[in-house]
């Protein structure tokens, strides 16, 4: 059996961007976006520097998890190992995007819809090399089968030292590097250089490309360049090569690589860091911006309290700690089916193709905990249509039988969007095992604060006892599983800048003060102080913060570059 791969040698490439031109022509890719690039990267000071150029695309993982997370199957993996798309059947959900671990996919603003790097499938289909190696002026990029003893690629990845970007990942990545130097190869090992030709559109592109106009006015307002990084680059020339060699006394030095004395803990350590601050990216990719906005924070909250309610009303019906009264049945039925309608649009509009929606339910990829959801969250609407059905039919007894499958379906709805953010493998920070924990929690903070708004309403004295106690011991929990969260050591580097920017960075204001004071220390010191009448505030003000809260754990892993 075939299986197509890349080698990319870097003794030989040129950063000419021949290869890039040529797939842009090949495949008619609009501006702004590309399947190829070339990443340029900068080490050492003049006169002892030199510039290193690393063709980047996709991979063609043989355990592709954008094809894993796809919900309608646009992106598929070929018999010849080639991961191929098909734009007629996306949604333009960008799930693929936050998936892939190597940047590789785009929407195309042209189709919104997401495209790549696809081999040249149709090319390979009739016996032709992709047009990247077609063209390459230095045979820089070397295509074949992989499997094939006799075939150049596989000759030259038994001989020589290949690497492969990003091998934690496991996603078993067909593209392979000579000479790979990991500056160019870890997208978070440089900063930017500053101001350059493409700097200008760290904003965004593809699909951010819809908001470019309204970003660059703002950014014309402000008199400043937008970053998507915590801090702009720094200025690098402050440290020549040669006063850093001598005040860190690093080891020798030979054309301008830092190289520590072997078995030295701390000279390595410090010799890594130096690395990083001589190293820099000149010339790189566009930004893709935040490609999961508001839209998705909003939605995971009005999914939140959506579950949430259902969720209460089922623990209090089966633990008895309350009684569900009537009154109780159709506040939770209104205002779960009512969040749900709204869970459903923003679900809607943030795809690049809401009109192909009904995909996900009639073209389902089933290993996507997309398609997994919906299914979910299909059956959990059905259970609330159903609810008032039985209750007219029963003068609202509701059968103890009923609580059960509600309570299981919006736990499910609450926590399924866990899984589907881990199986965004781009995305460090959503591997956390915790995550399902912070949604169930999430959710039943929102059911409470719910019903703790609408107390008066109710006007019931077992809930005037219940949702106070709950939602104070709902909060006290979340505190707790913030800290293991955040206190905890993570096991990546992105993972751990991600924290950093939740805890000192750029979300530090809004956490602290937004998410723990006011989402969480202010409600719970007013339940377990103040008279009942504060009871409403309580509520709304804790749902605020767990807006927040959505909108931090959302974002934050996002601003984490991939490329």
């Amino acid at each position: 059996m075939t299986n197509f791969g890349f080698i990319i040698d870097n003794r030989r490439c040129i950063g000419c961007h021949a290869c890039t031109v040529a797939c842009k022509s090949e495949h008619e890719v609009a501006v702004g976006v590309n399947r190829t690039w070339v990443k340029y990267i900068e080490k050492g000071q003049f006169p002892q520097s030199r510039r290193l150029f690393s063709v980047m695309r996709c991979n063609h993982c043989d355990d592709a998890p954008c094809v894993e997370i796809c919900p309608v199957t646009a992106l598929f993996r070929r018999e010849d190992g080639i991961v191929d798309f098909d734009n007629r059947r996306c949604i333009g959900c960008k799930a693929c995007m936050q998936a892939c671990p190597y940047d590789a996919l785009y929407i195309d603003p042209n189709t919104h819809t997401a495209a790549k790097c696809n081999y040249c499938a149709h090319r390979i289909d009739i016996g032709l090399e992709p047009a990247c190696v077609n063209v390459c002026p230095t045979q820089a990029i070397i295509s074949g089968d992989l499997d094939d003893p006799n075939s150049r690629i596989s000759q030259l990845k038994s001989r020589e030292v290949v690497t492969v970007r990003k091998p934690e990942k496991a996603t078993k990545p067909a593209l392979f590097y000579i000479e790979g130097d990991r500056a160019s190869l870890e997208p978070t090992a440089t900063e930017p250089i500053g101001q350059s030709m493409w700097s200008h559109q760290t904003s965004g592109v593809g699909h951010y490309a819809s908001y470019v106009e309204k970003r660059v006015a703002a950014k014309a307002k402000s008199n400043g360049s937008h970053q998507v990084a915590d801090t702009p680059a720094e200025n690098h020339t402050d440290h020549p090569l040669d006063q850093l060699h001598g005040m860190l006394d690093l080891g020798d030095r030979s054309d301008g690589v830092l190289n520590p004395r072997p078995g030295d803990k701390k000279h390595v350590e410090s010799t890594q860091a130096v690395e990083k601050e001589l190293a820099r990216r000149a010339y790189d990719a566009p930004n893709k911006g935040i490609l999961w906005g508001w839209q998705v924070s909003a939605y995971v909250w009005t999914k939140a309290i959506a579950a949430g309610v259902g969720l209460v009303a089922s623990v209090a019906a089966i633990s008895g700690l309350a009684t569900v009264t009537p009154a109780v049945q159709w506040l939770t039925i209104a205002v779960a089916l009512a969040f749900m309608a709204i869970t459903g649009y923003l679900l809607t509009i943030d795809l690049d193709q809401p009109k192909r929606f009904l995909y996900v339910i009639l073209r389902p990829q089933w290993r996507s905990w997309l398609v997994r959801g919906a299914y979910i969250i299909s059956i959990y609407s059905l259970l609330l249509v159903m609810w008032p059905v039985l209750g007219l039919l029963n003068d609202f007894q509701i059968p103890k039988w009923f609580w059960w499958p509600l309570a299981i379906f919006s736990g499910l709805t609450a926590v399924y969007t866990a899984f589907l953010f881990a199986q965004a493998k781009g995305r460090d920070f959503w591997q956390s095992p915790l995550l399902s924990v912070h949604m169930l929690l999430h959710s039943g903070i929102a059911g409470a604060a719910i019903f703790a708004i609408t107390l008066p309403l109710l006007n019931d004295a077992s809930w005037q006892a219940f949702i106070p106690k709950m939602l104070m011991g709902l909060l006290v929990t979340k505190l707790i599983v913030d800290w293991f969260e955040l206190a905890s050591t993570h096991a990546t580097a992105d993972a751990k800048q991600t924290v950093h920017q939740i805890t000192k960075g750029s979300f530090a204001r809004m956490y602290w003060l937004g998410v723990v004071l006011l989402g969480c220390l202010i409600p719970i010191i007013g339940l377990a102080t103040l008279p009942p009448l504060v009871i409403p505030i309580c509520g709304f003000i804790s749902l605020v913060g767990l807006y927040l809260a959505e909108h931090i754990w959302v974002r934050a892993p996002q601003q984490i570059p991939l490329s």
